[in-house]
């Protein structure tokens, strides 16, 4: 399963996601995802999507909104959550529950 953490227009932040994640079968497994946003910038949304094998369009798998909440979309409801590190959207990590 690929998972991509958000891509960011040229000319801002930074984002730091880790080059590779190790899930084991049957356990739980945190996607990280830090945005390093340049002065002045400010995170307002995040759209986690999961890429397509063959290269299709990938599909959204959860929204964070700074205003709206969280949103996952059907069929990852009760198995994608927020990580638990901060409230920032600036720290957009997510849980895969297995």
């Amino acid at each position: 399963v690929s998972v991509q953490c958000p891509a960011v227009p040229a000319g801002s932040g930074e984002v730091e996601v880790p080059r590779s994640v190790t899930a084991v079968l049957g356990q739980d497994v945190v996607l990280p995802c830090r945005y390093r946003a340049q002065e002045q910038e400010e995170v307002v949304q995040v759209t986690w999507l999961k890429r397509v094998p063959g290269g299709g369009q990938s599909a959204k798998v959860a929204v964070l909104d700074r205003w709206h909440g969280e949103h996952v979309q059907e069929p990852y409801g009760g198995r994608v959550l927020r990580h638990a590190g901060t409230a920032a959207l600036e720290d957009s990590g997510i849980v895969l529950r297995n």
